[in-house]
C-alpha cells in the first residue's frame, strides 16, 4: 500500500474533560471513539505503548490496528496486553491483501486472539490501477476469504481509498468490486475523506449501499479536495453524515488524519470536536 510516511515524535497528550459539552444524551446513539493508528503512526513506531495509553488520554475508546505494518514490531500477544492495560479496544485491522490468500486460518486466529471483529483491506495490488478484470477476481477472493471468516465469527472487510473511483475503461472500479462481492460475507468500510479525494459522493454511496456499510474512517478535507484536515475544518458536512449513518453504536467509527504536522494533537482536536457535538 503506497502512503506517505512522516516520522514525529510523541506529543503531550492533554486529558479531556470526564464530561465533554453536549456529551449527554447522545453516548447510546454514537457508540465508541476510535482512532486509526495510521494517523500517529510516526508516534507508533518510536513508543507504541506510550503512544496507545495517550491515544486513551486523547478521549479515544478504540484504535484501528496496522497489520500491515507489522503491529509496529508486536506480537499479538503484546498488542493484547496494552490494549488491556489502556482500556482499549481493537474491533478492526486494516491488512494486506496478500493475507487473504496464504494463511488466512492464521489471520482469523489472531483476530480473535486480539479480540477483534472486522479485518479490513485498505487497498488492492497495482493490477487493479488499469484493469477491470483484476477487480473481478479480487471481490471473489474476497468472497472466498470472507466465507471463512463468517465460519470463524468475524467479518472480511473493504476499504476505499481515492484511487478507486478512478474510471477503468468509463466503469469505477470500486463499483464492480461492490457488486460482485457476497454482501452475506464481504462488509465494507466508508473512509469519507478518500472517496471526496476520489471525486466520489460519500452521502451517495451511504445511500446506495446503506446494508453494505458496517465501519468507517471519519476524515475532512480541503476545499480542493487535495488533502485532509482536522474535523470541522474542511468540506464534509460531519453531523450530518453522521446522523445518516444512524446506528453508530453497532458499527465501528475511526476519525483517521494521514497529514497533520503534529499527529497527537490533530487526533485530540478531532475528539473534542467530536464530543463537543454530542458525539
Amino acid at each position: 500500500m503506497d502512503r506517505r510516511q512522516f516520522v514525529h515524535s510523541v506529543a503531550a497528550a492533554v486529558a479531556l474533560p470526564s464530561a465533554w459539552p453536549g456529551a449527554r444524551g447522545h453516548a447510546a446513539r454514537a457508540g465508541r471513539l476510535g482512532l486509526e493508528l495510521y494517523s500517529v503512526r510516526g508516534a507508533m513506531r518510536a513508543d507504541p505503548e506510550r503512544t496507545m495509553a495517550a491515544v486513551r488520554e486523547a478521549g479515544y475508546e478504540d484504535v484501528e490496528l496496522l497489520w500491515s505494518f507489522g503491529n509496529f514490531g508486536r506480537t499479538a500477544a503484546q498488542v493484547r496486553a496494552t490494549l488491556d492495560r489502556t482500556g482499549l479496544k481493537a474491533p478492526a485491522c486494516h491488512l494486506a491483501p496478500s493475507a487473504l490468500l496464504k494463511d488466512w486460518d492464521k489471520s482469523l486466529a489472531m483476530a480473535h486472539e486480539i479480540g477483534q471483529q472486522y479485518l479490513i483491506v485498505p487497498s488492492l495490488p497495482s493490477e487493479t490501477n488499469t484493469s477491470l478484470d483484476a477487480w473481478k477476481t479480487w471481490a471473489e477472493h474476497f468472497n472466498t476469504a470472507g466465507t471463512e471468516a463468517r465460519k470463524a465469527g468475524l467479518w472480511l472487510a473493504f476499504h476505499n481509498e481515492p484511487n478507486h473511483q478512478k474510471p477503468i475503461d468509463g466503469v469505477i472500479p470500486y463499483d464492480v468490486f461492490i457488486e460482485r462481492t457476497d454482501p452475506a460475507v464481504v462488509r465494507l468500510q466508508l473512509d469519507t475523506g478518500n472517496m471526496l479525494m476520489g471525486g466520489g459522493d460519500p452521502f451517495a454511496y451511504l445511500a446506495r449501499h446503506r446494508a453494505r456499510y458496517w465501519s468507517f474512517h471519519l476524515k475532512d478535507v480541503v476545499p480542493d479536495r487535495s488533502h485532509d484536515t482536522d474535523l470541522g475544518q474542511g468540506i464534509l458536512d460531519i453531523p450530518r453524515f453522521l446522523r445518516e449513518v444512524g446506528d453508530l453504536a453497532e458499527k465501528p467509527l475511526f476519525v483517521e488524519q494521514e497529514g497533520s504536522a503534529e499527529p497527537m494533537e490533530s487526533a485530540r482536536r478531532n475528539a473534542q470536536y467530536l464530543r463537543a457535538r454530542g458525539y
